[in-house]
Protein backbone atom coordinates (compact mmCIF):
# COMPACT_ATOMS: atom_id res chain seq x y z
CA UNK A 1 0.00 0.00 0.00
CA UNK A 2 1.21 3.27 -1.15
CA UNK A 3 1.17 6.13 1.68
CA UNK A 4 0.19 9.10 0.09
CA UNK A 5 2.84 11.89 0.34
CA UNK A 6 2.02 15.65 2.27
CA UNK A 7 3.05 18.56 -0.09
CA UNK A 8 6.02 20.83 0.69
CA UNK A 9 5.56 23.62 3.47
CA UNK A 10 5.31 27.05 1.51
CA UNK A 11 5.52 30.23 3.37
CA UNK A 12 4.03 33.21 1.66
CA UNK A 13 4.72 36.54 3.07
CA UNK A 14 2.72 39.41 1.69
CA UNK A 15 4.26 43.00 0.85
CA UNK A 16 1.47 45.07 -0.81
CA UNK A 17 2.11 46.35 -4.73
CA UNK A 18 -0.17 45.45 -7.85
CA UNK A 19 -1.10 42.05 -6.95
CA UNK A 20 -2.84 42.84 -3.67
CA UNK A 21 -4.71 46.09 -4.73
CA UNK A 22 -8.13 46.80 -5.46
CA UNK A 23 -10.57 49.38 -4.75
CA UNK A 24 -11.74 50.42 -1.47
CA UNK A 25 -15.06 49.58 0.03
CA UNK A 26 -18.05 51.63 -1.52
CA UNK A 27 -15.34 53.44 -3.91
CA UNK A 28 -15.25 54.02 -7.43
CA UNK A 29 -12.83 56.00 -9.93
CA UNK A 30 -10.07 56.55 -7.11
CA UNK A 31 -7.66 53.67 -8.38
CA UNK A 32 -6.56 50.84 -6.58
CA UNK A 33 -3.88 50.61 -3.87
CA UNK A 34 -2.68 47.67 -1.74
CA UNK A 35 -5.48 46.52 0.76
CA UNK A 36 -5.01 42.28 0.50
CA UNK A 37 -3.15 40.53 2.30
CA UNK A 38 -1.27 36.80 2.32
CA UNK A 39 -4.40 34.89 3.18
CA UNK A 40 -6.23 36.59 0.93
CA UNK A 41 -4.09 36.35 -1.94
CA UNK A 42 -3.77 32.60 -1.28
CA UNK A 43 -7.59 31.91 -1.01
CA UNK A 44 -8.39 33.45 -4.44
CA UNK A 45 -5.71 30.63 -5.58
CA UNK A 46 -7.62 27.44 -4.93
CA UNK A 47 -4.73 25.24 -7.30
CA UNK A 48 -2.45 26.16 -4.59
CA UNK A 49 -3.65 23.25 -2.22
CA UNK A 50 -2.46 20.77 -4.52
CA UNK A 51 1.16 22.14 -4.73
CA UNK A 52 1.73 23.29 -1.20
CA UNK A 53 0.96 23.23 2.44
CA UNK A 54 0.40 27.01 2.48
CA UNK A 55 1.02 28.84 5.17
CA UNK A 56 0.64 32.93 5.10
CA UNK A 57 2.39 36.18 6.67
CA UNK A 58 1.24 39.79 6.11
CA UNK A 59 4.87 41.31 6.57
CA UNK A 60 3.92 44.65 4.99
CA UNK A 61 1.16 46.57 3.41
CA UNK A 62 2.15 48.94 0.59
CA UNK A 63 3.23 50.32 -2.99
CA UNK A 64 7.05 48.54 -3.55
CA UNK A 65 8.28 52.04 -3.57
CA UNK A 66 8.22 52.20 0.08
CA UNK A 67 9.57 49.36 0.84
CA UNK A 68 12.98 50.10 2.67
CA UNK A 69 16.33 48.51 3.11
CA UNK A 70 15.29 47.94 6.71
CA UNK A 71 12.24 46.05 5.84
CA UNK A 72 14.04 43.86 3.31
CA UNK A 73 16.80 42.97 6.50
CA UNK A 74 13.84 42.35 8.77
CA UNK A 75 12.05 39.68 6.00
CA UNK A 76 15.40 38.22 5.28
CA UNK A 77 15.41 37.40 9.45
CA UNK A 78 11.84 36.14 9.46
CA UNK A 79 12.29 33.48 6.72
CA UNK A 80 15.48 32.65 7.96
CA UNK A 81 13.30 31.66 11.02
CA UNK A 82 10.84 29.69 8.65
CA UNK A 83 13.92 27.88 6.69
CA UNK A 84 14.72 26.62 10.21
CA UNK A 85 11.11 25.70 11.46
CA UNK A 86 11.27 23.45 8.67
CA UNK A 87 9.48 25.18 5.26
CA UNK A 88 10.66 23.98 1.81
CA UNK A 89 10.14 27.13 0.77
CA UNK A 90 9.18 31.08 0.63
CA UNK A 91 6.83 33.14 -1.76
CA UNK A 92 7.20 36.76 -1.49
CA UNK A 93 4.43 38.70 -3.14
CA UNK A 94 5.43 43.00 -3.77
CA UNK A 95 5.09 45.21 -6.21
CA UNK A 96 7.10 44.65 -9.13
CA UNK A 97 8.25 48.32 -9.34
CA UNK A 98 11.30 47.63 -6.77
CA UNK A 99 11.11 43.47 -7.35
CA UNK A 100 14.61 43.78 -9.10
CA UNK A 101 16.08 45.02 -6.11
CA UNK A 102 14.24 43.46 -3.49
CA UNK A 103 15.01 40.27 -4.86
CA UNK A 104 18.61 40.98 -4.89
CA UNK A 105 18.47 42.16 -1.05
CA UNK A 106 17.31 39.04 -0.27
CA UNK A 107 19.69 36.90 -2.24
CA UNK A 108 22.32 38.55 -0.29
CA UNK A 109 20.82 38.57 3.13
CA UNK A 110 19.27 35.29 3.12
CA UNK A 111 21.44 31.95 4.49
CA UNK A 112 19.70 29.24 2.68
CA UNK A 113 20.07 26.90 -0.39
CA UNK A 114 15.80 26.49 0.32
CA UNK A 115 14.60 28.62 -2.70
CA UNK A 116 12.67 32.37 -1.92
CA UNK A 117 10.81 33.27 -4.54
CA UNK A 118 9.65 36.79 -5.44
CA UNK A 119 6.70 37.22 -7.39
CA UNK A 120 4.09 40.31 -8.35
CA UNK A 121 1.65 41.60 -10.74
CA UNK A 122 1.40 43.62 -13.90
CA UNK A 123 -2.59 43.23 -13.84
CA UNK A 124 -4.22 44.45 -10.68
CA UNK A 125 -7.16 42.09 -9.47
CA UNK A 126 -9.95 43.85 -10.50
CA UNK A 127 -9.36 44.07 -14.27
CA UNK A 128 -9.91 40.97 -16.69
CA UNK A 129 -6.92 38.41 -17.12
CA UNK A 130 -4.90 39.30 -13.54
CA UNK A 131 -2.16 37.75 -13.90
CA UNK A 132 -1.20 37.73 -9.84
CA UNK A 133 -2.71 34.56 -9.25
CA UNK A 134 -0.75 32.49 -12.49
CA UNK A 135 2.16 34.38 -10.97
CA UNK A 136 1.20 33.46 -7.34
CA UNK A 137 0.47 29.37 -8.33
CA UNK A 138 3.28 29.34 -10.40
CA UNK A 139 5.92 31.17 -7.64
CA UNK A 140 4.56 28.45 -4.84
CA UNK A 141 5.35 25.76 -7.42
CA UNK A 142 8.74 26.56 -8.26
CA UNK A 143 9.39 26.73 -4.11
CA UNK A 144 7.65 23.40 -3.39
CA UNK A 145 10.34 22.15 -6.22
CA UNK A 146 13.51 20.37 -4.91
CA UNK A 147 15.04 21.50 -8.27
CA UNK A 148 14.69 25.38 -7.16
CA UNK A 149 17.36 24.62 -4.69
CA UNK A 150 20.58 26.40 -4.72
CA UNK A 151 19.79 28.72 -7.24
CA UNK A 152 19.22 31.71 -5.20
CA UNK A 153 16.58 33.97 -4.92
CA UNK A 154 14.49 34.16 -7.54
CA UNK A 155 12.13 36.02 -9.79
CA UNK A 156 9.00 34.25 -11.21
CA UNK A 157 6.50 36.24 -13.29
CA UNK A 158 4.72 34.98 -16.55
CA UNK A 159 5.96 31.53 -16.20
CA UNK A 160 9.48 32.11 -16.40
CA UNK A 161 12.26 32.34 -13.60
CA UNK A 162 14.80 34.32 -13.21
CA UNK A 163 17.85 34.78 -11.11
CA UNK A 164 17.05 37.90 -9.03
CA UNK A 165 21.13 38.85 -9.57
CA UNK A 166 20.16 39.50 -13.33
CA UNK A 167 16.30 40.12 -13.79
CA UNK A 168 15.13 44.27 -14.55
CA UNK A 169 11.66 45.28 -15.54
CA UNK A 170 11.57 46.43 -19.29
CA UNK A 171 8.47 47.95 -19.73
CA UNK A 172 5.69 49.74 -17.66
CA UNK A 173 2.35 47.51 -18.05
CA UNK A 174 3.37 44.50 -19.77
CA UNK A 175 3.06 41.04 -18.36
CA UNK A 176 6.32 39.91 -20.27
CA UNK A 177 8.16 42.99 -18.44
CA UNK A 178 10.45 41.16 -16.42
CA UNK A 179 13.88 40.07 -18.17
CA UNK A 180 17.26 38.91 -17.80
CA UNK A 181 18.99 40.79 -20.83
CA UNK A 182 22.68 39.41 -19.91
CA UNK A 183 21.95 35.58 -19.64
CA UNK A 184 17.89 35.03 -20.41
CA UNK A 185 16.00 33.08 -18.26
CA UNK A 186 17.40 30.42 -16.08
CA UNK A 187 14.14 28.09 -16.65
CA UNK A 188 10.50 28.14 -16.93
CA UNK A 189 7.91 26.44 -15.84
CA UNK A 190 5.44 23.88 -17.96
CA UNK A 191 2.02 22.46 -17.13
CA UNK A 192 2.95 23.56 -13.69
CA UNK A 193 6.58 21.69 -13.72
CA UNK A 194 9.62 23.63 -13.15
CA UNK A 195 12.10 23.33 -15.96
CA UNK A 196 15.50 24.49 -14.71
CA UNK A 197 18.11 25.03 -17.70
CA UNK A 198 20.84 27.74 -15.92
CA UNK A 199 22.39 27.13 -12.74
CA UNK A 200 24.40 30.40 -11.30
CA UNK A 201 27.40 29.95 -9.26
CA UNK A 202 26.21 30.70 -5.40
CA UNK A 203 26.29 34.65 -4.39
CA UNK A 204 28.47 35.37 -1.50
CA UNK A 205 25.95 35.53 1.47
CA UNK A 206 26.11 39.23 4.08
CA UNK A 207 24.75 38.62 7.75
CA UNK A 208 21.40 41.23 7.91
CA UNK A 209 23.07 44.92 9.67
CA UNK A 210 21.79 45.61 13.22
CA UNK A 211 22.34 49.25 12.67
CA UNK A 212 20.99 51.62 10.12
CA UNK A 213 22.20 52.11 6.33
CA UNK A 214 24.20 54.90 5.38
CA UNK A 215 22.64 56.72 2.50
CA UNK A 216 23.51 55.56 -1.01
CA UNK A 217 23.48 58.09 -4.23
CA UNK A 218 22.66 56.41 -7.47
CA UNK A 219 23.17 58.79 -10.88
CA UNK A 220 22.49 58.23 -14.61
CA UNK A 221 24.91 60.31 -16.68
CA UNK A 222 23.57 61.85 -20.01
CA UNK A 223 24.84 63.12 -23.53
CA UNK A 224 26.50 66.36 -22.10
CA UNK A 225 26.59 65.64 -18.53
CA UNK A 226 29.20 67.83 -16.52
CA UNK A 227 28.61 66.41 -13.45
CA UNK A 228 27.70 68.89 -11.20
CA UNK A 229 25.20 66.96 -9.55
CA UNK A 230 28.31 65.21 -7.86
CA UNK A 231 29.30 68.32 -6.18
CA UNK A 232 26.48 68.10 -3.45
CA UNK A 233 26.69 64.05 -3.03
CA UNK A 234 28.75 64.35 0.23
CA UNK A 235 26.65 67.59 1.69
CA UNK A 236 23.84 66.05 1.15
CA UNK A 237 25.07 63.41 3.66
CA UNK A 238 25.77 60.06 1.03
CA UNK A 239 27.95 57.51 1.84
CA UNK A 240 28.52 56.46 -1.25
CA UNK A 241 27.80 56.39 -4.67
CA UNK A 242 26.96 54.12 -7.90
CA UNK A 243 27.18 55.99 -11.19
CA UNK A 244 25.00 54.89 -14.17
CA UNK A 245 27.56 55.25 -16.95
CA UNK A 246 27.17 55.23 -20.65
CA UNK A 247 27.77 51.89 -22.79
CA UNK A 248 30.80 50.21 -21.18
CA UNK A 249 31.11 52.90 -18.37
CA UNK A 250 31.90 56.08 -19.79
CA UNK A 251 31.19 59.64 -18.86
CA UNK A 252 32.46 63.06 -19.93
CA UNK A 253 35.38 63.96 -19.48
CA UNK A 254 34.20 66.93 -17.17
CA UNK A 255 32.59 64.81 -14.85
CA UNK A 256 35.84 62.68 -14.90
CA UNK A 257 37.50 65.08 -12.96
CA UNK A 258 34.44 65.32 -10.03
CA UNK A 259 34.23 62.11 -9.78
CA UNK A 260 37.99 61.42 -9.41
CA UNK A 261 38.24 64.07 -6.52
CA UNK A 262 34.86 61.93 -5.19
CA UNK A 263 36.20 58.74 -5.12
CA UNK A 264 39.50 59.30 -2.68
CA UNK A 265 36.73 60.28 -0.22
CA UNK A 266 34.19 57.76 -0.62
CA UNK A 267 33.15 54.49 -2.54
CA UNK A 268 32.43 55.48 -6.13
CA UNK A 269 30.75 52.41 -8.12
CA UNK A 270 30.77 52.61 -11.63
CA UNK A 271 28.32 50.84 -13.36
CA UNK A 272 26.49 50.85 -17.35
CA UNK A 273 23.32 52.30 -17.92
CA UNK A 274 22.18 49.95 -20.76
CA UNK A 275 21.78 47.46 -18.17
CA UNK A 276 22.64 44.55 -20.31
CA UNK A 277 26.34 42.91 -20.49
CA UNK A 278 29.00 43.93 -18.15
CA UNK A 279 31.78 47.19 -17.37
CA UNK A 280 34.47 47.03 -19.80
CA UNK A 281 38.18 47.17 -17.56
CA UNK A 282 40.41 47.63 -20.70
CA UNK A 283 39.06 48.59 -23.99
CA UNK A 284 38.42 52.51 -24.22
CA UNK A 285 41.57 54.82 -23.00
CA UNK A 286 40.38 58.19 -23.41
CA UNK A 287 39.65 60.69 -21.09
CA UNK A 288 36.32 59.52 -18.93
CA UNK A 289 36.46 56.03 -20.23
CA UNK A 290 36.37 52.94 -18.33
CA UNK A 291 40.25 52.63 -17.92
CA UNK A 292 40.61 56.32 -17.50
CA UNK A 293 38.28 55.64 -13.91
CA UNK A 294 38.81 52.77 -12.79
CA UNK A 295 42.44 53.79 -12.50
CA UNK A 296 41.47 57.09 -10.78
CA UNK A 297 39.47 54.54 -8.10
CA UNK A 298 36.52 53.77 -9.47
CA UNK A 299 35.32 50.23 -8.40
CA UNK A 300 33.85 48.27 -11.50
CA UNK A 301 30.15 47.00 -10.66
CA UNK A 302 30.97 43.78 -13.34
CA UNK A 303 27.51 42.37 -14.37
CA UNK A 304 25.50 44.26 -11.93
CA UNK A 305 23.32 47.57 -12.88
CA UNK A 306 23.29 50.65 -10.98
CA UNK A 307 20.52 49.57 -8.74
CA UNK A 308 21.83 46.07 -7.72
CA UNK A 309 25.31 47.83 -7.47
CA UNK A 310 23.38 50.00 -4.94
CA UNK A 311 21.91 47.67 -2.78
CA UNK A 312 25.30 45.20 -2.79
CA UNK A 313 26.82 48.82 -1.65
CA UNK A 314 24.52 49.69 0.81
CA UNK A 315 24.83 46.77 2.46
CA UNK A 316 28.47 46.47 2.56
CA UNK A 317 28.69 50.37 4.33
CA UNK A 318 25.69 48.94 6.51
CA UNK A 319 28.74 46.68 7.81
CA UNK A 320 31.09 49.45 7.85
CA UNK A 321 33.18 48.83 5.04
CA UNK A 322 36.07 51.01 3.96
CA UNK A 323 36.63 51.50 -0.14
CA UNK A 324 38.96 48.82 0.11
CA UNK A 325 36.47 45.99 1.43
CA UNK A 326 33.63 47.65 -0.89
CA UNK A 327 35.99 46.99 -3.85
CA UNK A 328 36.63 43.53 -2.70
CA UNK A 329 32.85 42.59 -2.09
CA UNK A 330 32.12 43.47 -6.06
CA UNK A 331 35.05 41.48 -7.00
CA UNK A 332 34.33 38.47 -5.15
CA UNK A 333 30.78 38.37 -7.06
CA UNK A 334 31.88 39.24 -10.23
CA UNK A 335 34.46 36.22 -10.13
Amino acid sequence: MTVPTRPPRVAVFSLGGTIASTNSPGSSGAGVAPRLGAAELVTAVPQLQAAAQVETVAFRQCPSGDLTLPDLAALAEEITARFADGVSGVVVTQGTDTIEETSFALDLLVDSSRPVVVTGAMRNPTLAGADGPANLLAAVQVAASPRAEGLGTLVVLNDEIHAARFVRKTHTSSPSTFRSVTVGPLGWLVEGRPRIALRPAVLPRITPPANGFPAVALLKTWLGDDGRFLDSVESLGFAGLVVEALGGGHVSAQMATSLEGLARRLPVVLASRTGGGEVLRETYGFRGSERDLLAHGLIPAGFLDGPKARILLSLQLAHKADITAVRAAFEEINR
